[in-house]
């Protein structure tokens, strides 16, 4: 029996709040060396072809299962987002806290209380830094694969996260602005598309990259 595989991911505040109200299922994220179709139409990453998929085809298990950095299905991701300890430890580096120290996630303002009555949340420190004992929420990934990004369909762009306008508009949101102000736009995916140009860069969208397709459930930790 294989070892279930645990690793880290990153999530911003948003995608924490949308995981946490189970509108986020799925993530993609740029392959990082960009596979490219040859003059014979192969898929090709680096110096290895994978195979005679065209442009746009899904391509074989053997790539998505060996170089997936995010792992396969039943691996698990555990978040990584930014957290607060007690401002008393504020110059402790993560490494050294103690795993009983309270924990406050300004994601969703929650608290982790491990028997102290009383905390004063310190500086917020980024995701990059959060120890694994940090983490409340662990994932499951349920599939794999890679797309073209503009591949995404409707209902995988719900599934990334966007969410319909609170005034009951049949418009989708990608985030929340500054003061709380946002964008309507007519479609999932084109609230998709203006929430990938703003995590990836304005042009991220219309260079159309391979993406990993990540899909995942929630689980208990």
């Amino acid at each position: 029996m294989s070892q279930i595989k645990e690793r880290p991911i990153l999530f911003s505040a948003p995608m924490v709040r949308a995981i946490l109200e189970g509108r986020k299922t799925v993530t993609r994220r740029p392959v990082k060396v960009q596979p490219h179709i040859d003059a014979s139409g192969n898929f090709c990453v680096g110096n290895s072809n994978y195979g005679q998929d065209g442009y746009g085809s899904p391509v074989t298990k053997h790539f998505v299962n060996g170089c997936c950095p995010f792992g396969k299905p039943g691996d698990r991701l555990w978040v990584r987002e930014a957290w607060q300890a007690d401002a008393q430890v504020d110059s402790v580096a993560p490494r050294e806290l103690s795993h009983g120290e309270p924990i406050r996630y300004p994601a969703d303002w929650d608290f982790r209380q491990t028997g102290c009555a009383m905390m004063k949340p310190g500086k917020i420190r980024p995701s990059i830094h959060m120890p694994r004992w940090v983490s409340r929420i662990l994932l499951e990934i349920t599939d794999v694969r890679v797309e073209r990004l503009q591949g995404i369909t409707e209902e995988q762009a719900k599934a990334e996260g966007v969410r319909l306008m609170r005034d009951g508009s049949d418009t989708w949101v990608s985030r929340e602005g500054p003061g709380n102000l946002v964008t309507p736009w007519p479609t999932a995916k084109e609230a998709f598309s203006d929430l990938w140009n703003t995590i990836n860069g304005p042009q991220a969208w219309a260079a159309n990259p391979w993406v990993w397709v990540v899909e995942f459930k929630r689980v208990t930790p």
